[in-house]
């Protein structure tokens, strides 16, 4: 159901990219504005691994420098089959973790002292279950291409705002009045990053039901995510964090107390279902009563 959710959310900004392109008609600015854009993302997502990384001041470590770790990403990883992915620590008190890299071939896993400290072995074999999930399905090039989708349709709304106070766009009859240039230039941009926030967490549903497959027991990483949301609900959001990346956490990173609208506007499912799915996951498993 996730993935065929997720195809619809895709197949919905691809529709919402062409009829924004009919809206502005032929532009020639508008174009070349596209095509960089779309390089632009391109190249991010060759690059993104090594740019998240190094935003965090992630330091690579090996088998020598945090041998339990290591070790766990390298069990999951042969219960997942997949190879051996980079492992990288990021040093903050706040409990969280990423996975990042293009392919499975190209992996890193991140977590933070923070994490480390807060929990034990089988809730951190559950939280690097789930990371090595995201990399099993190539999560990160699904929300590389929803993030380059919005970014897109936010690029060509710029544009025609630009191009209406420049004088540059025909009689605002020709393109569907003032109705159609609000859609575009307001409701697009928004539209786009719902859908991008949507697909999202589609994502975690999936990569936490295949986590519990590959750490052995859902409870584990249910019982994690109750830790590190406990931790996101009464400190400070974790520095350095920034809105490009909080989707690629377990949990938002920029999420506090404060859920106004969490759910419409949140890159993550609320933390409370994530934990109800697994163990429903773990009942079925046998593994709860």
């Amino acid at each position: 159901m996730n993935i065929f959710k997720t195809f619809v959310l895709m197949a919905l900004l691809t529709g919402l990219m062409v009829a924004i392109g009919g809206a502005i008609g032929d532009s020639t600015g508008a174009m070349i504005m596209l095509v960089i854009a779309i390089g632009m993302n391109f190249c991010s997502y060759w690059f993104s691994d090594s740019i998240v990384l190094k935003s965090y001041d992630a330091r690579e470590v090996s088998d020598k420098d945090a041998p339990q770790l290591y070790g766990i990403v390298e069990k999951l990883a042969q219960n997942a089959k997949l190879p051996m992915p980079r492992v990288y620590i990021i040093d903050t008190e706040v409990p969280n973790a990423f996975a990042t890299g293009r392919n499975p071939d190209n992996a890193a896993v991140a977590v933070t002292t923070g994490l480390m400290k807060t929990l034990d072995y089988n809730e951190l074999s559950g939280v690097l279950g789930h990371e090595l999930a995201h990399v099993k399905h190539r999560d990160i090039l699904i929300g590389t291409i929803a993030a380059s989708m919005a970014g897109v349709i936010s690029m060509v709304a710029d544009i025609v705002q630009w191009g209406a106070i420049f004088g540059t766009r025909s009689d605002d009859d020709d393109r569907g009045g003032i109705i159609g240039f609000l859609a575009t230039v307001i409701l697009a941009p928004i539209a786009a990053s719902l859908i991008q926030l949507a697909v999202s967490r589609s994502r975690e549903y999936d990569a936490d039901k295949t986590g519990g497959e590959i750490c052995g027991n859902p409870m584990y990483l249910a019982n994690a995510l109750e830790k590190i949301e406990y931790y996101a609900q009464r400190y400070a959001p974790m520095p350095q964090a920034g809105t490009a990346t909080a989707h690629m956490f377990i949990i938002n990173p920029l999420e506090n107390s404060k859920k106004a609208l969490k759910n419409l506007f949140s890159t993550h499912p609320d933390t409370d279902d994530r934990i109800a799915h697994l163990r429903e996951q773990a009942r079925e498993m046998h593994l709860l009563n």
